[in-house]
This record gives C-alpha cells, structure tokens and sequence, in this order.
C-alpha cells in the first residue's frame, strides 16, 4: 500500500482565529516587542524592525483579528498598541511547563546543596 493512504489531512486553525498560530510566527512577536513599551505608528514599527510597510501591516492585521493589537486613528496615521489580554490563555497554558521547569530547578538545587554538605563532612 503506497505511503498516501496514510496520510490524513489535519485540521489546522486559522492564523486570523487562533493566539497560538498567529504569535507562532518570528515577526509577529518582534511586533509585539516593540509594542510592548508602548503605543506606535506603523512607520515607527517599520523602522525599528527593519521590515517593509507592506510586511508589518500584513502582520498587524492577524495580530488586530486575533485582539493582540488595537488601533486608533490620530489623523492620518493608526497608532497600534498591545492588547495583553488576549495573551491569558497562552500564560496559562505556558505555565504548567514553568512550574515543572521550577521544580526541577528546585530538586537539583537540593541536590548540589546535599553534595555541598557531604564534601563538607568528609
């Protein structure tokens, strides 16, 4: 039997509909970044990146669909801003992994200080 009747399409989540997806992409989190200190034009973004117009407001429409970034009109310019909220579920996913990372940290660093003891003793 050839090797395609294996293969079965997933289901993917869209970019535009899920936090994961859309974040999972280098840029996007560059973007976050740099709003992260606060609100700014696409033309501040584009020169702190280094990334054409066209490619950061492609970026900043998935981050806007997904709520990560909100706009505001200032005359002729939008000024976009993080919107950490959106942010919640994937803290709270993360979370459990860095408290298992904690507590591993914590059983090694008991460890060395029963070593430490030991070759005190001796």
């Amino acid at each position: 039997m050839p090797i395609s009747a294996y293969v079965v399409p997933v289901a993917r989540s869209s970019t535009t509909s899920d936090v994961f997806n859309a974040i999972a992409e280098a840029h996007r989190r560059e973007i976050l970044d740099v709003l992260v200190t606060g609100e700014k034009a696409v033309g501040t973004i584009v020169d702190d990146l280094s990334m054409t117009q066209s490619q950061v407001s492609k970026h900043l429409r998935v981050l806007s669909e997904v709520g990560l970034v909100r706009s505001r009109a200032d005359g002729r310019r939008r000024l976009y801003r993080l919107d950490p909220a959106r942010l919640r579920p994937f803290h709270a996913w993360l979370s459990k992994y860095e408290r298992a990372m904690n507590d591993r940290l914590d059983r090694m660093d008991d460890y060395l200080q029963e070593l430490q003891e030991q070759g005190e003793r001796a």
